[in-house]
Protein backbone atom coordinates (compact mmCIF):
# COMPACT_ATOMS: atom_id res chain seq x y z
CA UNK A 1 0.00 0.00 0.00
CA UNK A 2 0.99 3.44 -0.72
CA UNK A 3 -0.23 6.04 1.69
CA UNK A 4 -0.64 9.66 -0.07
CA UNK A 5 -3.75 10.93 2.32
CA UNK A 6 -1.63 12.54 4.78
CA UNK A 7 -3.74 15.78 4.72
CA UNK A 8 -6.62 13.66 5.96
CA UNK A 9 -4.12 12.14 8.61
CA UNK A 10 -0.95 10.79 8.63
CA UNK A 11 -0.88 6.97 8.90
CA UNK A 12 2.99 6.59 9.27
CA UNK A 13 4.03 8.01 12.63
CA UNK A 14 7.35 8.09 14.43
CA UNK A 15 7.50 4.81 16.13
CA UNK A 16 8.03 6.44 19.41
CA UNK A 17 4.59 7.66 18.79
CA UNK A 18 2.78 4.20 19.46
CA UNK A 19 5.14 3.51 22.23
CA UNK A 20 4.23 6.54 23.95
CA UNK A 21 0.65 5.93 23.79
CA UNK A 22 0.36 1.78 24.68
CA UNK A 23 3.35 3.06 27.89
CA UNK A 24 0.51 5.82 28.93
CA UNK A 25 -2.39 3.40 28.36
CA UNK A 26 -1.04 0.99 30.40
CA UNK A 27 0.02 3.71 33.35
CA UNK A 28 -1.99 6.95 33.30
CA UNK A 29 -5.07 7.43 35.48
CA UNK A 30 -7.08 10.40 35.25
CA UNK A 31 -5.36 13.84 34.58
CA UNK A 32 -6.31 16.33 36.79
CA UNK A 33 -8.55 14.22 38.82
CA UNK A 34 -6.37 13.00 41.71
CA UNK A 35 -2.85 12.97 43.88
CA UNK A 36 -2.02 9.49 42.97
CA UNK A 37 0.75 8.29 40.71
CA UNK A 38 -1.40 6.77 37.20
CA UNK A 39 -3.18 10.79 37.72
CA UNK A 40 0.02 12.53 38.26
CA UNK A 41 1.68 10.29 35.52
CA UNK A 42 -1.03 11.66 33.16
CA UNK A 43 -1.03 15.48 34.38
CA UNK A 44 3.03 15.39 33.98
CA UNK A 45 2.49 13.94 30.08
CA UNK A 46 -0.36 16.68 29.70
CA UNK A 47 1.81 19.25 31.27
CA UNK A 48 4.66 18.26 28.48
CA UNK A 49 2.77 18.67 25.84
CA UNK A 50 1.47 22.18 26.71
CA UNK A 51 5.22 23.48 26.97
CA UNK A 52 6.06 21.81 23.34
CA UNK A 53 3.10 23.37 21.86
CA UNK A 54 3.89 26.92 23.75
CA UNK A 55 7.02 26.51 22.19
CA UNK A 56 5.95 25.10 18.57
CA UNK A 57 3.79 28.30 18.43
CA UNK A 58 5.73 31.22 20.15
CA UNK A 59 2.92 31.54 23.19
CA UNK A 60 3.22 33.50 25.97
CA UNK A 61 3.23 30.55 28.03
CA UNK A 62 1.48 26.66 28.53
CA UNK A 63 -1.59 27.67 29.75
CA UNK A 64 -2.66 29.16 26.79
CA UNK A 65 -2.86 25.81 25.14
CA UNK A 66 -6.18 24.42 25.54
CA UNK A 67 -6.58 20.80 24.28
CA UNK A 68 -9.96 19.81 22.16
CA UNK A 69 -10.67 16.46 20.28
CA UNK A 70 -9.43 17.68 16.52
CA UNK A 71 -9.30 21.35 14.67
CA UNK A 72 -13.39 21.18 14.47
CA UNK A 73 -13.73 20.89 17.91
CA UNK A 74 -11.15 23.75 18.56
CA UNK A 75 -12.58 26.21 15.78
CA UNK A 76 -16.10 25.54 16.83
CA UNK A 77 -14.76 26.83 20.64
CA UNK A 78 -13.20 29.97 19.20
CA UNK A 79 -15.81 31.00 16.99
CA UNK A 80 -18.59 30.90 19.42
CA UNK A 81 -16.28 31.78 22.14
CA UNK A 82 -15.02 35.26 20.21
CA UNK A 83 -18.77 36.16 18.23
CA UNK A 84 -21.48 38.33 19.91
CA UNK A 85 -24.89 38.69 19.04
CA UNK A 86 -25.05 41.37 16.17
CA UNK A 87 -21.53 40.71 15.38
CA UNK A 88 -19.57 40.70 11.84
CA UNK A 89 -17.24 37.89 11.01
CA UNK A 90 -14.89 37.87 7.75
CA UNK A 91 -13.74 34.05 6.18
CA UNK A 92 -12.12 32.93 3.34
CA UNK A 93 -13.70 30.71 0.23
CA UNK A 94 -10.88 28.48 0.77
CA UNK A 95 -12.22 27.91 4.58
CA UNK A 96 -13.09 24.28 5.72
CA UNK A 97 -16.57 23.68 7.12
CA UNK A 98 -14.85 23.27 10.27
CA UNK A 99 -14.58 27.40 9.67
CA UNK A 100 -18.18 27.95 7.34
CA UNK A 101 -20.46 25.23 9.13
CA UNK A 102 -19.79 27.58 13.12
CA UNK A 103 -20.35 30.59 10.52
CA UNK A 104 -23.31 29.52 8.64
CA UNK A 105 -25.07 28.75 11.58
CA UNK A 106 -24.72 31.46 13.62
CA UNK A 107 -25.80 33.70 10.51
CA UNK A 108 -28.97 31.77 9.80
CA UNK A 109 -29.41 32.10 13.37
CA UNK A 110 -29.46 35.93 13.57
CA UNK A 111 -26.51 35.76 15.84
CA UNK A 112 -24.01 37.56 13.24
CA UNK A 113 -23.77 38.39 9.76
CA UNK A 114 -20.96 36.91 7.16
CA UNK A 115 -18.65 37.70 4.71
CA UNK A 116 -17.00 35.41 2.48
CA UNK A 117 -13.74 36.36 0.38
CA UNK A 118 -13.77 34.82 -2.90
CA UNK A 119 -10.51 32.79 -4.23
CA UNK A 120 -9.63 32.80 -7.62
CA UNK A 121 -9.70 30.19 -10.37
CA UNK A 122 -5.97 29.68 -9.44
CA UNK A 123 -6.44 29.63 -5.92
CA UNK A 124 -5.14 32.78 -5.02
CA UNK A 125 -6.56 35.78 -2.44
CA UNK A 126 -7.04 39.28 -3.28
CA UNK A 127 -6.02 40.77 -0.22
CA UNK A 128 -7.65 44.27 -1.48
CA UNK A 129 -10.88 42.44 -1.65
CA UNK A 130 -10.32 40.66 1.96
CA UNK A 131 -9.63 44.16 3.60
CA UNK A 132 -12.85 45.60 2.00
CA UNK A 133 -14.82 42.37 3.21
CA UNK A 134 -14.34 44.34 6.98
CA UNK A 135 -17.34 47.01 8.23
CA UNK A 136 -16.98 48.63 11.38
CA UNK A 137 -18.78 45.71 13.24
CA UNK A 138 -16.35 43.24 12.39
CA UNK A 139 -15.29 41.28 15.39
CA UNK A 140 -13.76 38.29 14.06
CA UNK A 141 -11.62 37.19 11.13
CA UNK A 142 -11.30 33.33 10.82
CA UNK A 143 -8.38 32.86 8.30
CA UNK A 144 -7.47 29.55 6.38
CA UNK A 145 -3.80 29.39 6.97
CA UNK A 146 -3.73 26.83 3.72
CA UNK A 147 -6.20 25.46 1.57
CA UNK A 148 -6.53 21.76 2.47
CA UNK A 149 -7.42 21.08 -0.86
CA UNK A 150 -4.56 22.57 -3.33
CA UNK A 151 -2.10 23.23 -0.70
CA UNK A 152 -2.29 27.24 -1.44
CA UNK A 153 -0.23 28.47 1.93
CA UNK A 154 -1.68 32.42 2.33
CA UNK A 155 -0.29 35.34 4.02
CA UNK A 156 -0.46 35.10 7.58
CA UNK A 157 1.34 38.01 8.75
CA UNK A 158 -0.59 40.36 6.14
CA UNK A 159 -4.02 39.13 6.91
CA UNK A 160 -4.01 39.31 10.52
CA UNK A 161 -2.20 43.02 10.42
CA UNK A 162 -4.99 43.89 7.90
CA UNK A 163 -7.95 42.17 10.56
CA UNK A 164 -5.91 43.99 13.72
CA UNK A 165 -6.49 47.31 11.55
CA UNK A 166 -10.17 46.88 11.55
CA UNK A 167 -10.17 46.00 15.16
CA UNK A 168 -10.82 42.19 14.85
CA UNK A 169 -9.61 39.52 16.34
CA UNK A 170 -7.82 36.92 14.25
CA UNK A 171 -8.56 32.81 14.62
CA UNK A 172 -6.05 30.58 12.44
CA UNK A 173 -7.36 27.42 10.88
CA UNK A 174 -4.04 25.75 11.18
CA UNK A 175 -5.12 21.92 10.44
CA UNK A 176 -2.97 21.55 7.50
CA UNK A 177 -0.18 23.70 8.32
CA UNK A 178 0.82 22.63 12.43
CA UNK A 179 3.80 21.19 12.85
CA UNK A 180 4.72 21.74 8.56
CA UNK A 181 5.03 25.40 8.47
CA UNK A 182 6.40 27.95 11.03
CA UNK A 183 3.39 29.79 12.95
CA UNK A 184 5.07 32.08 15.41
CA UNK A 185 2.39 34.09 17.41
CA UNK A 186 4.99 36.91 18.37
CA UNK A 187 6.13 37.41 14.74
CA UNK A 188 2.47 36.51 13.49
CA UNK A 189 0.18 38.41 15.81
CA UNK A 190 -2.56 36.02 15.14
CA UNK A 191 -5.04 35.96 18.52
CA UNK A 192 -6.11 32.17 18.04
CA UNK A 193 -4.28 29.67 16.36
CA UNK A 194 -6.35 25.75 16.14
CA UNK A 195 -4.70 22.66 15.38
CA UNK A 196 -5.08 19.40 14.61
CA UNK A 197 -2.73 16.29 16.20
CA UNK A 198 -3.57 13.78 13.56
CA UNK A 199 -1.64 15.57 10.24
CA UNK A 200 1.51 17.09 10.66
CA UNK A 201 1.95 16.81 14.62
CA UNK A 202 2.25 12.53 14.19
CA UNK A 203 -0.15 12.37 16.87
CA UNK A 204 -3.09 10.21 16.80
CA UNK A 205 -6.71 10.95 16.06
CA UNK A 206 -8.40 12.01 18.68
CA UNK A 207 -6.10 15.21 19.72
CA UNK A 208 -6.17 19.04 18.70
CA UNK A 209 -7.17 22.61 20.60
CA UNK A 210 -6.37 26.33 20.50
CA UNK A 211 -3.27 28.35 21.32
CA UNK A 212 -4.56 32.08 23.04
CA UNK A 213 -2.03 34.66 22.10
CA UNK A 214 -2.34 35.84 25.76
CA UNK A 215 -5.38 36.95 27.30
CA UNK A 216 -7.70 36.60 24.29
CA UNK A 217 -11.56 36.28 25.75
CA UNK A 218 -12.90 32.98 24.31
CA UNK A 219 -15.61 31.98 26.30
CA UNK A 220 -16.57 28.52 27.34
CA UNK A 221 -18.40 26.25 24.92
CA UNK A 222 -18.54 23.06 26.97
CA UNK A 223 -18.27 23.24 31.16
CA UNK A 224 -18.75 20.60 33.11
CA UNK A 225 -16.03 18.69 35.78
CA UNK A 226 -12.45 20.82 35.54
CA UNK A 227 -11.05 18.90 38.29
CA UNK A 228 -10.67 22.61 40.38
CA UNK A 229 -13.05 24.71 42.36
CA UNK A 230 -16.10 21.84 42.13
CA UNK A 231 -18.03 23.98 44.38
CA UNK A 232 -18.41 27.04 42.09
CA UNK A 233 -21.49 26.91 40.62
CA UNK A 234 -19.56 28.52 37.13
CA UNK A 235 -16.57 26.84 35.13
CA UNK A 236 -13.18 28.19 36.22
CA UNK A 237 -12.61 31.66 33.86
CA UNK A 238 -8.77 30.67 34.14
CA UNK A 239 -6.59 29.16 31.10
CA UNK A 240 -6.81 26.24 30.28
CA UNK A 241 -9.36 24.93 32.36
CA UNK A 242 -11.65 27.64 31.10
CA UNK A 243 -12.18 26.03 27.29
CA UNK A 244 -11.19 22.14 28.83
CA UNK A 245 -14.25 20.39 30.37
CA UNK A 246 -14.49 16.86 31.01
CA UNK A 247 -11.22 14.45 31.24
CA UNK A 248 -8.63 15.39 28.56
CA UNK A 249 -7.30 12.36 26.38
CA UNK A 250 -4.23 11.92 28.40
CA UNK A 251 -3.24 8.87 26.47
CA UNK A 252 -3.43 10.41 22.97
CA UNK A 253 -1.87 13.51 24.32
CA UNK A 254 1.39 11.87 25.21
CA UNK A 255 1.51 10.61 21.79
CA UNK A 256 1.12 13.52 20.59
CA UNK A 257 3.97 14.70 22.28
CA UNK A 258 5.68 11.80 21.20
CA UNK A 259 5.13 12.96 17.58
CA UNK A 260 6.10 16.77 18.37
CA UNK A 261 9.53 15.47 20.02
CA UNK A 262 10.06 13.54 16.45
CA UNK A 263 9.53 17.40 14.67
CA UNK A 264 12.15 18.86 17.19
CA UNK A 265 14.92 16.57 17.12
CA UNK A 266 14.81 16.19 13.05
CA UNK A 267 13.77 20.05 12.35
CA UNK A 268 10.28 21.17 11.02
CA UNK A 269 12.13 23.31 7.98
CA UNK A 270 13.80 19.52 7.09
CA UNK A 271 10.70 17.24 7.01
CA UNK A 272 8.90 20.19 5.37
CA UNK A 273 11.41 20.60 2.73
CA UNK A 274 11.68 16.98 2.10
CA UNK A 275 7.84 16.89 1.86
CA UNK A 276 8.00 19.65 -0.87
CA UNK A 277 10.24 17.59 -2.54
CA UNK A 278 8.03 14.71 -3.17
CA UNK A 279 5.33 16.84 -3.73
CA UNK A 280 7.35 18.70 -6.51
CA UNK A 281 8.50 15.57 -8.11
CA UNK A 282 4.95 14.29 -8.39
CA UNK A 283 3.38 17.36 -9.75
CA UNK A 284 6.19 17.72 -12.16
CA UNK A 285 5.55 14.13 -13.53
CA UNK A 286 1.65 14.10 -13.39
CA UNK A 287 1.66 17.83 -15.15
CA UNK A 288 3.46 16.51 -18.31
CA UNK A 289 0.99 13.41 -18.75
CA UNK A 290 -2.13 14.51 -21.51
CA UNK A 291 -5.26 15.21 -20.11
CA UNK A 292 -4.46 15.56 -16.24
CA UNK A 293 -5.34 18.97 -14.92
CA UNK A 294 -3.79 20.20 -12.29
CA UNK A 295 -5.07 22.71 -9.68
CA UNK A 296 -4.09 25.83 -7.42
CA UNK A 297 -0.56 25.22 -5.58
CA UNK A 298 1.38 28.17 -6.46
CA UNK A 299 -1.16 31.15 -4.56
CA UNK A 300 2.48 31.92 -2.84
CA UNK A 301 5.93 30.93 -2.06
CA UNK A 302 5.09 28.73 0.43
CA UNK A 303 2.83 25.58 -0.01
CA UNK A 304 1.74 22.53 1.67
CA UNK A 305 2.36 18.94 0.53
CA UNK A 306 -0.62 18.61 -1.40
CA UNK A 307 -1.48 18.06 -5.38
CA UNK A 308 -4.78 18.04 -6.34
CA UNK A 309 -5.89 17.15 -9.32
CA UNK A 310 -8.44 15.17 -12.37
CA UNK A 311 -8.18 13.35 -15.06
CA UNK A 312 -10.08 13.74 -18.69
CA UNK A 313 -13.87 14.38 -17.72
CA UNK A 314 -14.06 10.97 -15.40
CA UNK A 315 -15.45 11.46 -11.80
CA UNK A 316 -12.79 11.72 -9.07
CA UNK A 317 -14.31 9.04 -7.26
CA UNK A 318 -14.11 6.61 -10.19
CA UNK A 319 -9.79 7.15 -9.91
CA UNK A 320 -9.88 7.27 -6.30
CA UNK A 321 -11.57 4.11 -6.30
CA UNK A 322 -9.04 2.77 -9.53
CA UNK A 323 -6.05 3.92 -7.71
CA UNK A 324 -6.68 2.25 -4.72
CA UNK A 325 -7.92 -1.09 -6.91
CA UNK A 326 -5.45 -1.77 -8.92
CA UNK A 327 -2.69 0.48 -7.58
CA UNK A 328 -2.81 0.06 -3.96
CA UNK A 329 -2.68 4.10 -3.84
CA UNK A 330 -4.47 5.78 -1.50
CA UNK A 331 -5.80 9.03 -2.20
CA UNK A 332 -8.62 11.70 -1.30
CA UNK A 333 -11.81 11.79 -3.96
CA UNK A 334 -14.48 14.14 -3.62
CA UNK A 335 -15.32 17.29 -2.03
CA UNK A 336 -12.69 17.63 1.03
CA UNK A 337 -15.06 19.55 3.27
CA UNK A 338 -14.45 22.19 1.11
CA UNK A 339 -17.51 23.63 -1.20
CA UNK A 340 -16.36 27.09 -2.11
CA UNK A 341 -12.85 26.35 -3.26
CA UNK A 342 -14.41 23.65 -5.44
CA UNK A 343 -16.86 25.97 -6.65
CA UNK A 344 -13.87 28.89 -7.01
CA UNK A 345 -11.62 25.97 -9.04
CA UNK A 346 -14.83 24.70 -11.11
CA UNK A 347 -14.65 21.19 -9.93
CA UNK A 348 -17.68 21.28 -8.21
CA UNK A 349 -19.58 19.15 -10.36
CA UNK A 350 -16.87 16.01 -10.09
CA UNK A 351 -14.91 16.96 -7.30
CA UNK A 352 -10.97 16.27 -7.61
CA UNK A 353 -8.63 13.87 -6.54
CA UNK A 354 -6.17 14.79 -3.79
CA UNK A 355 -2.53 13.60 -3.61
CA UNK A 356 -0.77 14.63 -0.02
CA UNK A 357 2.49 13.76 0.87
CA UNK A 358 4.72 12.97 4.20
CA UNK A 359 8.06 13.03 5.10
CA UNK A 360 7.67 9.21 5.37
CA UNK A 361 6.75 8.90 1.76
CA UNK A 362 9.41 7.98 -0.35
CA UNK A 363 11.04 9.39 -4.48
CA UNK A 364 9.89 5.58 -5.25
CA UNK A 365 6.25 5.57 -4.01
CA UNK A 366 5.81 9.43 -5.72
CA UNK A 367 7.15 7.98 -9.05
CA UNK A 368 5.01 4.80 -8.57
CA UNK A 369 1.81 7.19 -7.78
CA UNK A 370 3.42 9.24 -11.43
CA UNK A 371 2.87 6.14 -13.54
CA UNK A 372 -0.41 5.13 -12.55
CA UNK A 373 -1.46 8.16 -13.21
CA UNK A 374 -0.14 8.26 -16.55
CA UNK A 375 -1.88 4.70 -17.04
CA UNK A 376 -4.88 5.93 -16.38
CA UNK A 377 -5.36 8.88 -18.66
CA UNK A 378 -4.26 6.81 -20.80
CA UNK A 379 -6.43 4.43 -20.48
CA UNK A 380 -9.36 6.58 -19.71
CA UNK A 381 -8.71 9.35 -22.28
Amino acid sequence: MIYFDNAATTMQKPPEVAQALVEALGSFGGPGRGSHAAALAADRAVHRARVQLAKLFNAPDPTCVAFAPNATAALNVAIVGLLDSGDHAVAMAAAHNSVLRPLYRAQATGEAELTIVPIAQDGSLDYDAFARAFTPRTRLAVISHASNLTGDVYDLPRLVEIAHEHGAWVVVDAAQTAGSLSIDLARDGADVVCFTGHKGLFGPQGTGGLVLNGNVPVRSLVVGGSGVRSFDTCHPDFMPERLEAGTLNAHGIAGLSAGIAFIEREGQAALHAKTLNLTERFEQGVRAVPGVTVYGGHASPERCGIVALNIGDVDSSDIGQLLDRDYGICVRAGAHCAPLMHKALGTADRGAVRFSFSPFNTPSEVDAGIAAVAELARDLG
